[in-house]
């Protein structure tokens, strides 16, 4: 039994990795450890997700997919959360989060009462397609009361939109125009690679105008 861990965080200023030290600890108190661990910072609402998908073809049947909640894994719509959930059988993983006690029996070998253990296997299902739905509804309703917000603030004349990092916008750039690649500008600027795409694509008319 291989555990891996999933870690994600939904903007690129959070701390994807903020939970790994919950995980290890949780895998050490049911004498585990921790094989690999698969961190990426990316909306749970989206399936465009490489390190959940690197996880699902690195995995073996009877592996176990760890997270910190269910939430860390979907905030999908029904359609594309069942299509995960299928991909995640399919591999045979047995999905573990820690605010979910009926998944922990998952850390456990495969030995001992068939029929208690599919009872168990059927409950933490149920359960873990209700705290997905939950966590796709309270997306919903964020993004709605977001929204709400954001035009209250533009009808008032408040809105002024997000905050840019002038001095990460400015690194990514001379390391773009360095001719660094997409990989290593992020891990020399220290953010994601979807961060330096967005400001890649910001600064191609300038490249262009250049040239």
């Amino acid at each position: 039994m291989f555990i891996r861990a999933y870690l994600r965080a939904s903007t690129d200023e959070q701390d994807a990795g903020r939970a790994l030290v919950s995980l290890e600890q949780f895998a050490t108190d049911h004498n585990k450890v921790i094989a690999s661990v698969y961190l990426e910072n990316a909306s749970g609402a989206t399936a465009d997700r490489p390190e959940l998908m690197r996880l699902l073809k690195d995995a073996r049947k009877g592996d176990v997919l760890l997270v910190e909640s269910i939430d860390r894994l979907s905030r999908l719509p029904v359609e594309d959360w069942q299509k995960l959930k299928a991909a995640i059988d399919s591999k045979g993983l047995r999905i573990v989060a820690l605010d979910l006690p009926t998944s922990h029996q998952g850390m456990q070998d495969t030995k001992g009462d068939e029929f208690t253990g599919r009872m168990l296997g059927a409950i933490n299902s149920m359960l873990v397609e209700m705290m997905a739905a939950i966590a796709r509804k309270d997306y919903e309703q964020r993004r709605e009361r977001q929204a709400q917000g954001i035009q209250k603030a533009k009808a008032e004349g408040k809105y002024q939109g997000r905050p840019v990092d002038i001095d990460l916008h400015k690194r990514v750039k001379e390391l773009l125009k360095a001719g660094l690649g997409i990989r290593a500008t992020a891990r020399h600027a220290d953010c994601s690679t979807t961060t330096v795409l967005r400001i890649k694509d910001a600064l191609l008319p300038s490249i262009k105008e250049q040239d």
